[in-house]
């Protein structure tokens, strides 16, 4: 039986770029990841855009909420094993002690929300963010996460984020 990863997306407002990275996993890593994303300032709605690219690309946006990290530190909460931020703001924040030492990287992309313009400029942002989080965690459900070790994940992991992978 293979393992089954938690998997945390962390971004400010969880709106965007963290709830794009929850589905895509979930469709992507089926059966061996669970992805959920929160936010360390959530603003209780996703961004209409983010649901509007979702679903031109073919993934379900049934159920999504903007939600809070707080929901995922309590003692009920799934352990985690990855935790990843995904916007550069929340990169330097203080998150909450996570039980089992999972395993962090900061993979930072564009906020498609700050994107001015035009609506179809600002679709094209968000669309341009959602295939590069695809590429990203295509890449990560492909890392043989059973064989590597821990400190030689995480330094995979970071460089993923760096964009050197």
């Amino acid at each position: 039986m293979t393992k089954s990863y938690n998997v945390l997306f962390i971004c400010m407002e969880n709106s965007a770029r963290s709830i794009m990275a929850e589905v895509i996993l979930n469709r992507l890593g089926a059966g061996r990841f669970k992805a959920y994303s929160a936010g360390s300032h959530p603003v209780g709605a996703v961004h209409p855009l983010t649901k509007k690219v979702l679903t031109s690309l073919g993934y379900e946006t049934t159920g999504l909420y903007s939600k809070g990290v707080g929901e995922f530190a309590g003692a009920n909460a799934p352990s985690m094993n990855f935790i990843f931020t995904v916007c550069d703001r929340a990169a330097g924040e203080v998150c909450p002690a996570w039980p089992g030492q999972p395993i962090t990287a900061h993979w930072g992309f564009p906020d498609p929300a700050a994107v001015g313009g035009t609506s179809d400029e600002q679709l094209k942002a968000f669309t341009n963010t959602a295939h590069q989080i695809a590429n990203r965690i295509r890449l990560f459900t492909n890392l043989p996460l059973d064989k590597l070790a821990p400190l030689s994940l995480q330094a995979t992991l970071a460089e993923m984020g760096s964009g050197k992978r």
